[in-house]
């Protein structure tokens, strides 16, 4: 596919946008290559500067620190890979506002665990990619023909 250089403001549109459609993501300590895994982000549209995680003070998440996290969008329109960076979140009051129903399946002792860990990471660089298949370039891709100049798309490095 060939990316042409794209609106940075608009990729990050589609990008959050996604995100809230399908907001898992493989998330990967910086210093440690063997602790990718995939991780449910906790948005907040008023906070497009960071996502929170939660997870558990044995997982390897818990040394915290410089952090990539890569992204496909649910219907393959967005991809991306952004860092940060991974703390930990004291904010009682951010905590109740992400926990839902979801988040407590997997952590039965509530909010008070003390096995539970709240991360934030706040966002820095980030490339993002787009790009509109539709049905016609799949049909062509399914017969094996050229799509490479058909398909629309962007790319833009930015900052989340």
């Amino acid at each position: 596919m060939k990316y042409d250089q794209g609106d940075p403001k608009e990729l990050k549109h589609q990008f959050w946008k996604a995100m809230t459609d399908s907001p898992y993501v493989m998330l990967q300590l910086d210093h440690d290559e063997h602790s990718a895994a995939p991780m449910t982000a906790q948005l907040d549209k008023d906070a497009n500067h960071a996502i929170w995680f939660f997870t558990s003070r044995d997982n390897r998440f818990a040394a915290k620190g410089a952090a990539t996290a890569t992204y496909a969008g649910k219907g393959h329109d967005v991809f991306a890979r952004f860092a940060g960076n991974l703390v930990e979140e004291t904010d009682r009051a951010r905590l109740d506002k992400q926990w839902n129903n979801f988040v407590e399946a997997w952590y039965p002792g509530g909010k008070t665990d003390p096995n539970l860990l709240f991360l934030r990471m706040d966002l820095g660089d980030a490339s993002i990619w787009g790009g509109e298949v539709g049905v016609v370039n799949t049909v062509k891709m399914a017969l094996g023909m050229d799509v490479r100049d058909s398909i629309k798309g962007g790319f833009a490095e930015t900052t989340l």
